[in-house]
């Protein structure tokens, strides 16, 4: 790749975003896309923060109509968290905000609890599992109509499914592009017309190490685990927004951390949520296009994704004749 790849990196969802693009597309440079994305990402910010009593999303949540008009981006982010329900069996589900404020986390946190600290005082090891009356299986959309429908008093929390959702409609924006990647607070798209071959690294969530890297052309990736968002409760138990939907509580399952690869940012959202809930005997399957898992005694497992296929047109070969019957 000869052009210059241009990076934009800024404070965003707690976190740091970032985009990386070269090449121009249509009318819009490089510069202009990155600019772009940092536009479109802060401003998602602001409406989908449940922590905003005047955001899209609160407004959402409180409001008391069955059916709900909505922007055209909250209409596909409900959609997403009814694909992720569907997609895990009722395991990553994102109508759990009653649950995990009643955990203790109803503002932002500034001081998370160290990831050590919170594994010497967790509970029993235990795989969760789906409610099996889950909220999410109440939430409709109108993809035509943009319109949420759902019992009032159900509400959807953007968390990681919004994440990696943002990452996959900037990345059908900058698809022209020669190369691109948009990195939504942990979140990645990585993409572009030219086919360039990126490193992703996957880190430990103990040390910053890196644990492995990834090299492909295109792929979402996602990494989900329970080492950045920690807290003690009113109780003084340590908690964590992965929560079991059978109990409401956070889940301590035996990991820590899983990195998904996938088609596309969100469905690798879906896919390490999923792996982490269900645990060290199930988690591998959760990740059918590579990953990497990492346990709570810092050892780690590396799923690389399965080799691209390329079909080639057959060489011609000249078809033997036909005899004839004497």
């Amino acid at each position: 790749m000869n052009e210059v790849e241009l990076t934009e990196t800024f404070p965003c969802f707690g976190s740091s975003c970032t985009a990386l693009v070269s090449g121009s597309a249509g009318q819009r440079s490089a510069r202009e896309a990155t600019e772009h994305v940092r536009e479109c990402l802060l401003a998602w910010h602001e409406r989908f923060s449940r922590f905003l009593p005047g955001s899209e999303l609160s407004r959402l949540n409180e409001d008391r109509r069955t059916e709900v008009p909505v922007s055209p981006i909250m209409a596909r982010f409900a959609q997403a968290v009814v694909i992720a329900g569907s997609v895990s069996g009722g395991l990553v589900d994102a109508t759990l905000i009653h649950q995990i404020q009643a955990a203790g986390y109803g503002d932002e946190l500034n001081e998370p609890l160290p990831l050590r600290a919170a594994l010497r005082l967790a509970p029993a090891r235990q795989t969760a599992a789906p409610h099996r009356r889950g909220d999410w299986q109440r939430v409709e959309v109108n993809l035509a109509l943009n319109t949420v429908t759902r019992p009032p008093g159900v509400k959807l929390d953007s968390g990681g499914l919004a994440k990696g959702l943002f990452a996959d409609v900037l990345a059908e924006q900058l698809a022209g592009h020669a190369s691109f990647a948009v990195n939504c607070a942990g979140d990645l798209l990585v993409g572009g017309a030219a086919g360039v071959t990126r490193p992703i690294e996957v880190e430990s969530p103990f040390d910053g190490s890196t644990l492995h890297t990834f090299r492909l052309p295109r792929t979402g990736v996602a990494t989900s685990g329970i080492g950045r968002r920690a807290w003690l409760d009113a109780n003084g138990r340590p908690a964590h927004h992965l929560l079991d939907p059978s109990t409401g509580r956070p889940a301590y399952t035996g990991i820590v951390q899983v990195t998904a690869l996938a088609p596309s940012a969100l469905m690798a959202e879906i896919h390490a949520k999923a792996a982490i809930l269900s645990g060290p005997r199930s988690a591998r399957t959760w990740l059918p296009h590579g990953g990497v898992i990492v346990l709570d005694d810092g050892s780690h497992e590396v799923i690389e994704p399965p080799p691209l296929l390329t079909l080639r047109r057959p060489a011609h070969r000249p078809q033997p004749r036909p005899r004839m019957a004497a």
